[in-house]
């Protein structure tokens, strides 16, 4: 039986509920506040892979899935590096009947926004994360962006947000935009570079790790790549779930 265990106590008990998806959604609601909040949801088996054949899939469970569906449940907007677009071929986030209440009781629309992070919006527009999304995909590029593939992502339907200067994307500039355009609950599925970006940018508040228990080896990428911060960061633990050996933790800025 699957069970959600508090930070205080991590070995199996009774009283807490099932794993339904209100209780995840309280389990995993974001904090009340003014302004913005940027969490991240990643998956790493033992070893620190991110991936298995370029896919986060292979190393994942039904669990982390429904993880995965309650987050983008809360979330007003879900950012990902183009090439986590690419590889994990992603599609229009779904109205998914179970948050419709609890999305109309906090004022948002039907289902969160895809956000693609590219410079150089090298962007496949006729799929239909660009053609036919509930809502608006938004694509953030900097202002050096070639004007033709602005243009492609316009016509597309698409809504381009400048968080940069030159050909790349400033993280935190990134995070003020969105939030300007009423968009403050923020999800990033990454790729491993632009989660690295967001946490050396110190804008990251929340981390969803899944650790599985599993072993790869290779050369995967870690969660998080890109320079090195000069002080690492301190995050505090929040939360616990467990099944099957997989561990599905919370950690928040200290």
């Amino acid at each position: 039986m699957r069970r959600l265990f508090p930070v205080t106590d991590l070995t199996p008990a009774d009283r807490e509920g099932e794993w339904t998806l209100d209780a995840l959604a309280d389990a995993y609601a974001y904090p009340e506040q003014d302004g913005p909040w940027l969490r991240a949801n990643m998956v790493s088996t033992l070893d620190g892979a991110a991936q298995h054949d370029g896919r986060s899939q292979p190393i994942s469970c039904a669990s982390d899935m429904r993880i995965f569906g309650t987050l983008r449940g809360l979330a007003d907007v879900v950012l990902a590096g183009a090439e986590t677009v690419r590889l994990e071929g992603y599609r229009p986030a779904r109205a998914r009947e179970a948050f419709a209440a609890r999305r109309a009781a906090a004022g948002q629309g039907p289902a969160p926004a895809i956000a693609v992070v590219s410079g150089s919006l090298d962007l496949d527009f006729s799929l239909p994360l660009f053609t036919g999304p509930l809502v608006p995909t938004l694509v953030l590029t900097g202002a050096g962006a070639p004007p033709g593939r602005i243009e492609a992502a316009r016509a597309a339907g698409a809504e381009v947000v400048i968080a940069g200067e030159g050909s790349r994307v400033d993280p935190a500039r990134a995070v003020r935009e969105l939030a300007d355009r009423g968009l403050t609950r923020l999800l990033t599925e990454g790729g491993p570079r632009l989660l690295g970006q967001f946490v050396a940018a110190g804008v990251l508040d929340e981390l969803c790790l899944t650790l599985s228990p599993m072993l790869t080896a290779g050369d995967a990428q870690r969660i998080a790549g890109g320079p090195a911060m000069a002080v690492p960061e301190r995050f505090a633990l929040a939360s616990m779930l467990e099944e099957a050996g997989f561990l599905f933790t919370r950690y928040r800025r200290s």
